[in-house]
């Protein structure tokens, strides 16, 4: 056993004789270029090294600047984000009060085409159920206003006020089932009431037998209640049914989109009619 491990020791010694002759021949020999051939050798292994520390070194700086361009791209992504989405809530913002300024200048343009004398009011609430079609506005007794005053908008009638407080009131609409306005078929002149269906549809009633009405007649106020003025827009005969000679039953379809409304004006100035006693009133009670 000790002369196995002899004789391998002789052997690694021989080994790292003839590798040391080795090394000095290299180191004395040179290449055709000149340079001693352990010399290039040992450059060109310190070169593959420095290679592959420099590509690593490479790499991270890549990767490290590409998270840097990402969090510097994602932060000017964000930012821009928040300015389209400013942007865009200002455009909205610009479209809304473009569109009140519209209502309200076709509000104006009516009041000032007007003898009567009305007040400008914005709508605040709505009642909850159908079966009571009222709107509140902010308008009340301070402002001058006062029960049974005709609401109007440049479509056409509203209704009338029911309930006034200091600084707010409510309007009775013209499609509640309670209300009712005298009315007037704008080409025949044929006369009847218009009453409140509850729904969006109007039924005129008390129509003569003799009255000229087809679909399509504009209808509008006569005044004879002492509510509404004469001659404002109601809206547009929708059907017409007879029973013989007699009108069974005549639908309106109102002039006034209701669900968008957003300003009206209340008729200050009194109606002659409204002035002399004993005239019927804009509701059924």
């Amino acid at each position: 056993m000790a002369v196995l491990d002899i004789r391998q020791r002789s052997g690694y010694l021989f080994l790292a004789v003839i590798f040391g002759h080795i090394l000095l021949i290299s180191a004395q020999v040179n290449s055709r270029t000149g340079v001693p051939v352990l010399e290039a050798v040992t450059f060109g292994i310190f070169a593959e090294v420095q290679r592959g520390v420099s590509s690593g070194i490479m790499g991270v700086r890549r990767v490290w600047n590409g998270y840097v361009g990402l969090r510097g791209l994602k932060s000017e992504n964000d930012s821009l984000k928040r300015q389209l989405a400013d942007a865009q809530v200002a455009l909205q913002a610009q479209r809304a009060l473009a569109d009140r300024s519209r209502g309200l200048e076709q509000l104006l343009e009516m009041r000032d085409r007007s003898d009567l004398r009305m007040a400008a009011a914005e709508i605040i609430g709505a009642a909850a159920t159908p079966d009571f079609r009222t709107l509140t506005i902010d308008k009340g007794t301070r402002d001058g206003l006062r029960p049974d005053m005709a609401v109007i908008a440049p479509a056409g009638v509203v209704g009338r006020i029911v309930m006034p407080s200091a600084r707010a009131a409510k309007v009775q609409l013209l499609i509640d089932r309670n209300a009712a306005a005298g009315a007037i078929i704008e080409r025949s002149r044929a006369q009847g009431v218009v009453v409140g269906s509850g729904e969006d549809r109007l039924r005129m009633e008390n129509v003569s037998e003799a009255s000229d009405i087809v679909v399509g007649d504009i209808v509008v106020t006569s005044g004879i209640e002492g509510i509404y003025p004469k001659g404002f827009i109601i809206g547009r005969v929708d059907t017409v049914e007879k029973n013989g000679p007699s009108y069974r039953t005549i639908t309106v379809k109102p002039a006034v989109d209701f669900a968008s409304l957003e300003e009206v004006l209340v008729v200050v100035t009194p109606t002659p009619a409204r002035e002399a006693p004993g005239e019927a009133g804009g509701g059924r009670e």
